[in-house]
């Protein structure tokens, strides 16, 4: 098995790992929203040779989870996007009125993690079978997504989302869309790395 077969099975079992644990709905447990401040995809860049990934899975307190653990991830932040409201707040997204998902912001390095290996943390720590819906929480906010940040990403993310459904780990075809990132919106700072803040486990199956 070569280094990145390796890789990837590790990764893929921190998602797995990750996603063990099954809490009530997120959307019961989260506080009313404070003010949430705006990053726009392609003004900000990470520094060096880091890139910036974006994904959608459900309530973003796990998926942040999840992607912390992968090795190569070097910062998260969770938020709103793919929507039309601007500086939407969290109520306002749980509303299902402005278009958001609840995705998280990653950047990481490209020579420790690949982006395929990113796709296999994304896949295997979510049902991505189920439209805007996610265990117990549903509505358009916690549909699955991956906001690509370049041309390579989108024709990667493809690639990997038609290698899944032709492999027939999954017994539904992928919902997952596949979109150009927009304006990204952070989301309130009681969110940012809510488990590690709280001690929680995790929103996902």
């Amino acid at each position: 098995m070569n280094s990145h077969m390796i890789r990837t099975a590790r990764l893929s079992g921190v998602a797995l790992l990750a996603a063990v644990i099954v809490v009530a709905s997120c959307s019961r447990q989260k506080e009313t929203a404070e003010m949430n401040t705006a990053t726009t995809i392609g003004q900000e860049r990470p520094s060096g040779q880091n890139e910036i990934a974006i994904f959608a899975a459900g309530c973003f307190w796990g998926v942040e989870q999840t992607f912390r653990q992968a090795e190569g991830v070097l910062e998260t932040s969770v938020g709103y996007t793919g929507g039309y409201t601007e500086n939407p707040t969290y109520k306002q997204v749980c509303s299902g009125r402005t278009g958001h998902a609840e995705a998280v912001r990653i950047v990481y390095d490209p020579q420790q993690v690949s982006y395929e290996e990113l796709l296999e943390v994304f896949w295997t720590s979510h049902d991505p079978t189920t439209p805007n819906r996610q265990g117990p929480d549903v509505g358009e906010q916690y549909r699955s997504a991956v906001f690509t940040t370049t041309d390579t990403q989108a024709d990667k993310a493809r690639e990997s989302k038609q290698a899944l459904d032709a492999s027939g780990r999954l017994r539904r075809p992928v919902v997952t869309q596949i979109v150009p990132a927009q304006e990204f919106y952070q989301a309130e700072e009681y969110h940012q790395q809510y488990y590690e803040k709280t001690g929680g486990g995790t929103c996902h199956f």
